[in-house]
């Protein structure tokens, strides 16, 4: 067996969202998250770019500017905050295809299982193509 790849993402070149998509692909992902904590993650997968420049702007307000950039980790989330979080993610479109030959848009959806993993710069969603992790660059 090969030896994973492992590829670092540059908080400064990723341009907008993205999703991990969790899959046994051999490509690791290493992003830098949780605002000013900067903590690290890693996925194995495979990276979708995301058009939904109205979408990042809601969640930088939230975290950047709500939430001060100071990470989430153990937050617990209130009910009308967890709704609006859960509201801008439903307006990320994720273009699946089933039969590899026509594409639709599909909302993504926010993982509650993993709500204890929610922070800046990384949500866990589900994609049409299974689990997965929405990024975009950690404002530190």
């Amino acid at each position: 067996m090969t030896a994973p790849r492992h590829v670092s993402l540059d908080p400064d070149g990723l341009a907008g969202l993205c999703v991990l998509v969790a899959a046994p692909t051999g490509v690791v992902y290493h992003h830098q998250y949780g605002g000013t904590a900067c903590r690290q993650g890693r996925q194995e997968g495979f990276l979708v770019p995301l058009a939904a420049f109205s979408a990042l702007d809601e969640l930088r307000e939230i975290f950047e500017v709500h939430l001060d950039s100071v990470g989430t980790w153990n937050y617990r989330w209130p009910d009308e905050e967890l709704d609006h979080l859960r509201r801008v993610i439903g307006e990320v479109s994720y273009w699946a295809s089933d039969d590899g030959r026509s594409e639709e848009p599909k909302p993504l959806t926010l993982d509650e299982s993993r709500l204890p993993d929610v922070d800046e710069a990384w949500i866990p969603v589900e994609t049409p193509d299974g689990p997965g992790i929405l990024i975009w660059p950690n404002s530190d």
